[in-house]
């Protein structure tokens, strides 16, 4: 009787990454039909404004703290200001852009669940912006804020009336801090760095940054965030394995009971 032994063959612990081509063209369809819909919502101004003026009373109703107090600290320099009109300006898409690059290559089964709770998230904010169009505080006259980004720049916006590329009354929600909650929140899952956590500044800046410049109310950030747990309730990230858990080596495989071939011929 002539024996031998073949170890089984160990099942394969990368998921499979989704087709780049695929996944480029479904990303920059949901970019196109985000931009269209936002399109959409814009020439409803008076209305606009009559939204501003209730979400304005709506935070004094519940005491939360001025958008002011936040200016004010911004405006001691103008370097700082700036600063933080630069990052409104160029963080918000590069950042988001970069870690769904990063996870397609390093966490696929994450990128996959990154990209849904994205999309669920954009989807139900353009519905918002559809629903409620919203005047940012700097076009508020009764915040007494003052539009950093038109006084210091940089600005991404032109005047209202002949800005063509992005709908300035839709305010309600932040999707500047929506996105930055999740970037921050996919990081920490992810990684297993012991200064993972401080991923979280980035939400934490994002929303000193759209209150400070008055972009954005805290009720666009506190809704944001609100939509933002439901889609993360609803779709739930892929257990940690081996290549989620942010480890750069594979794990030993356990070894496996030899097969014989060849017995009993």
């Amino acid at each position: 009787m002539n024996a031998r032994t073949e170890p089984g063959k160990a099942e394969p612990v990368t998921p499979a990454r989704p087709p780049i081509v695929r996944e480029l063209l479904l990303v920059a369809g949901l970019f196109l039909v985000y931009k269209l819909g936002r399109q959409l919502a814009a020439g409803h101004t008076g209305e606009a404004f009559r939204n501003a003026h209730d979400v304005w009373h709506v935070e004094r109703v519940l005491r939360l703290p001025g958008e002011g107090s936040v200016q004010a600290l911004l405006l001691h320099g103008d370097s700082l200001v700036k600063v933080a009109n630069t990052y409104y300006a160029t963080v918000h898409f590069p950042a988001t852009v970069a870690f769904l690059v990063w996870l397609y290559l390093r966490r696929p089964a994450h990128y996959v669940w990154a990209r849904r709770v994205l999309a669920a998230v954009t989807a139900a904010a353009l519905l918002l912006h559809l629903a409620v169009p919203l005047a940012p505080p700097r076009m508020l006259a009764a915040t007494g804020l003052v539009d950093t980004a038109r006084v210091y720049g940089p600005s991404v916006y032109g005047p209202p009336q002949t800005d063509h590329l992005s709908n300035q009354f839709a305010a309600m929600p932040s999707l500047h801090f929506g996105w930055a909650l999740l970037v921050a929140i996919g990081l920490v899952v992810t990684t297993r760095s012991r200064v993972r956590w401080l991923w979280l500044l980035h939400p934490l800046l994002t929303l000193i940054v759209i209150v400070g410049t008055a972009n954005h109310y805290w009720l666009d950030a506190i809704v944001a965030g609100a939509l933002l747990g439901v889609a993360l309730a609803l779709i739930r990230a892929p257990r940690r394995t081996v290549t989620t858990a942010g480890h750069d080596t594979p794990a030993p495989v356990p070894a496996e009971e030899p097969v014989l071939v060849g017995a009993g011929r």
